[in-house]
């Protein structure tokens, strides 16, 4: 039952963030960017009179802002753009640690490299860590299988 529930708490935030910018899955950067910057303006605290609907307006900004970054590091536009040197990145290193945390997998490389998986159930999450070789099973079994963001930025990622 709390796999489920941690499995739930992973999408849920991707879900999360999605409805509060009102987006879907297939949302482009471009769109993405003008929602985010419509949704700013309509909760700019400058724009709200008591102090506090500008520190109402202040939390939903920081709201705001935290899914439109979340969501631009999980797009398809930018996992596409930095596919190549996400590959590079996971075939020349081996993994340093993976923990599992409210249902989202951490994968930190040798490199330094950090990265967050979505949605990976429980019970792969186990076979992982029995395996003889996590990043051999990490490279056939999640790598490529879930939405994934990097927890630090690669060289060629941009806001």
């Amino acid at each position: 039952m709390a796999f489920f529930l941690h499995l739930i708490m992973s999408t849920k935030k991707i879900t999360g963030y999605r409805n509060l910018l009102n987006v879907t899955k297939t949302v482009t950067l471009k769109e993405l960017k003008t929602i985010y910057r419509n949704s700013m303006k309509e909760f700019h605290p400058d724009k709200f009179p008591t102090a506090e609907e500008q520190a109402e307006a202040e939390v939903k900004s920081k709201e705001i802002i935290e899914a439109y970054h979340f969501l631009v590091s999980i797009a398809n536009e930018t996992v596409e753009k930095n596919r190549e040197e996400f590959e590079a990145i996971i075939q020349s290193n081996n993994i340093a640690e993976f923990y599992m945390d409210e249902g989202i997998l951490f994968i930190n490389l040798i490199d330094g490299s950090k990265f967050e998986y979505y949605g990976v159930p429980k019970v792969t999450y186990i076979k992982m860590v029995n395996a003889e070789s996590p990043a051999r099973f990490a490279k056939r079994h999640i790598y490529g299988q879930f939405v994934y963001r990097s927890a630090q930025k690669m060289s060629g990622l941009e806001d």
